[in-house]
């Protein structure tokens, strides 16, 4: 197996020293907001973004006010995207169906998919106010049927985001805060004097976000560890360098961390598309930012094969897939760790992000190897049941039960089957232990 490094991101040990600090911020905020509620969420809210309402939750007034002023086209464009994520959210709720099987004679068992009671949904602001966020959290829990949905988002120059505040009241929020951060996402879960608690946390975030969410899993729910955006672009002599800088560079702008690596055969397309980069960030105006997460967080991966090419990618465990070679679905047959791909020229990771209808929420930091992205099925959980219906299966599921609780040692369990076979048994059943 023949791989080089042509270019290669800073150290993990590096990585590593930055997330302690920012896990050592998170887990001391989170105990603020736990022991002073509103006043800490206020004083945060002030610190990091100059704001500090009456109440960090809009009125109805203030709703309609902010849906003013967005655009005709922008609300055009929201309306469609918003079109295209229900459409598929629907498809994968229609897949998700309740069952009841009768698996012997007289025993009955099911499952139902009953959704998550309360929702918190995060949609992250900062540098670039995420509008799309809105539509893959709240109105993916909306078709879920999730009954009570809030949202929030920080503050744009000292108010709501206009755009923001419309995704999330047409994708169906009940609720709507402006909070930003740790104190919004510690808010939502902890609760506050004003903010009743939710079951479950869901949206991207920065890498406080992100550690904030997972300080608070086991408290509450959360849809997945999602930490800085990751792009891969895999590719071979099919496409160009400037498609491949383009794609890399188009994600490498969301924040001074955010990995981009490319993966190719071919060391043509590897230097030509260092030197598009190159080129590129001389005249892309986010290149303050994506100059630096390439910097630092940028791979190149020249491989001999596209079996070495498939192994990369897998072990890497990347966000966001780009694939365009000769044999795009091969790599859809048997990539098994990543969030989600984008197979061939025509598409691209911003469709994804924006409009096309999957959801844009996904694993990353290697998550892909045991989870999915949001979806629908997020925000169900499936509760099995059982029902024994006669007299005969009773009997029967006890005997075998006792014996195997017996075998374990669990007397007490083995009693709770006794007595079923006792009381149903009838006359060919002994007064002693069915066990016997």
């Amino acid at each position: 197996m023949t791989i080089e490094h042509l270019k290669q991101s800073k150290p993990e040990a590096e990585k590593k020293e930055e997330d302690a600090k920012v896990r050592a911020t998170v887990e001391a905020t989170l105990a603020d907001i736990e022991a002073s509620g509103d006043a800490a969420v206020r004083d945060l809210s002030q610190k990091f973004d100059n704001y500090a309402p009456e109440s960090f939750r809009l009125t109805a007034g203030e709703i309609e006010a902010a849906m003013q002023k967005v655009s005709a086209r922008d609300m055009e464009d929201i309306r469609f995207a918003q079109d295209q994520i229900r459409r598929f959210a629907e498809a994968q709720r229609a897949s998700m169906t309740d069952i009841e099987v009768e698996t012997l004679p007289g025993v009955i068992l099911g499952h139902r998919n009953i959704p998550v009671q309360s929702v918190g949904c995060y949609v992250p602001g900062g540098k670039f106010p995420m509008v799309a966020s809105a539509h893959m959290s709240v109105l993916t829990a909306s078709v879920a049927g999730v009954p009570r949905i809030i949202a929030s988002a920080p503050p744009v120059n000292g108010e709501p985001h206009p755009a923001i505040v419309a995704a999330m009241h047409m994708g169906g929020a009940h609720e709507i805060y402006v909070m930003g951060g740790i104190q919004a996402v510690g808010a939502m879960a902890i609760g506050t004097e004003t903010i009743d608690p939710v079951h479950m946390l869901v949206g991207p975030g920065n890498a406080f976000v992100a550690e904030a969410k997972r300080q608070l899993f086991g408290r509450v729910g959360i849809d997945l560890f999602a930490g800085p955006t990751e792009t891969m672009v895999i590719a071979d002599e099919t496409v160009d360098a400037e498609l491949c800088a383009t794609d890399l560079l188009g994600q490498a702008e969301h924040g001074y961390n955010s990995p981009a690596c490319l993966i190719t055969n071919s060391r043509k397309l590897a230097t030509e598309t260092l030197a598009e980069i190159d080129r590129l960030l001389e005249i892309l105006p986010t290149a303050e930012t994506a100059r630096a997460s390439w910097d630092d967080y940028g791979d190149v991966v020249l491989c001999e094969t596209y079996d070495e090419m498939l192994k990369v990618a897998n072990d890497m465990a990347y966000e966001h897939v780009q694939v365009m070679t000769d044999r795009d679905d091969w790599f859809l047959e048997h990539m098994h760790a990543y969030g989600a791909l984008f197979l061939g020229p025509r598409t691209n990771v911003a469709n994804g992000d924006k409009v096309i209808g999957t959801n844009h929420t996904l694993p990353t930091k290697k998550a892909g190897r045991y989870t999915g992205g949001l979806w629908v099925g997020k925000f169900l959980k499936t509760h099995s049941y059982q029902k024994v219906l006669t007299d005969e299966a009773a009997t029967l599921v006890g005997e075998y039960g006792s014996r195997l609780c017996m075998l374990e040692g669990f007397v007490g369990h083995a009693e709770q089957c006794n007595i079923r076979v006792r009381r149903y048994g009838g006359k060919n059943v002994a007064y002693g232990t069915a066990a016997e």
